[in-house]
């Protein structure tokens, strides 16, 4: 299907390119989450007009969420979880538990933006985790994990 894409996706294009992606990738992701349209004339003609607004807009999201990485960048949060003697966590600590470690200092993101390139901590000790605020912006923080009895 051949698709406008109305923002910067990752690994498809940028704003205004108009490219040919699997339908079902087209109606059920991008489309309904108005990252995209039909590439129609009507649609075409369309975008052209607003083509500066939504430059603006990306542009916008894009000095927010460098802004934001900037206060971030080197951020340690500390999270504490049941442990035995051996450091091994009783459970782990998924993206869900950054994001509302986050939140609690004052940073919004959502849990789908933090990324764990091992999968979930299960070891108490300090762990690197990636937050990705933007498509362009991500930012390396720092998780420390304790372990209680």
């Amino acid at each position: 299907m051949q698709i406008i894409l109305l923002e910067k996706v990752a690994n498809v294009g940028q704003l205004g390119d108009i490219v040919k992606v699997r339908d079902g990738f087209a109606r059920n992701f991008l489309i309904p989450q108005g990252k995209a349209k039909r590439a129609t004339e009507a649609n075409l003609a369309e975008f052209e007009k607003r083509r500066a607004e939504l430059e603006k807009i990306h542009a916008d999201a894009l000095a927010a969420a460098q802004e934001k990485a900037a206060k971030m960048e080197g951020l340690m949060i500390q999270i504490t979880q049941k442990a035995g003697v051996d450091g091994r966590l009783f459970g782990s600590v998924t993206g869900h538990d950054v994001a509302d470690a986050l939140a609690a200092q004052g940073f919004e993101v959502e849990k789908g933006a933090v990324r764990m390139p091992e999968g979930p901590i299960k070891q108490v000790g300090d762990h690197g985790v990636s937050v990705s605020l933007h498509t362009d912006v991500s930012v390396e923080i720092t998780v420390s994990v304790l372990g209680q009895q």
